[in-house]
């Protein structure tokens, strides 16, 4: 197991996410940005942002998305 927090995946805190594979996090994550979201938090809504015009280039995302899996694996058990 393995943890990462928000703002290693390019979010807006400290809130840790733990799993087994870079997928599981991504979908913690993404239930977190879903929350973040309801509540409107502006920090977070900034960290959407960025991601939002990212996915506007494919390219873009798909290298973003490679860079912070390359970030879980070389990261130590916990």
């Amino acid at each position: 197991m393995k943890t990462m927090t928000c703002k290693q995946l390019g979010g807006a805190c400290d809130k840790a996410f733990q799993g087994n594979t870079f997928e599981d996090i991504v979908e913690l994550s993404k239930a977190h940005g879903m929350e973040m979201f309801q509540k409107q938090d502006p920090d977070h809504m900034e960290a959407m942002q960025r991601v939002m015009v990212m996915m506007q280039q494919p390219q873009a995302m798909q290298d973003f998305m490679e860079e912070k899996k390359k970030a879980f694996e070389a990261l130590a058990e916990d």
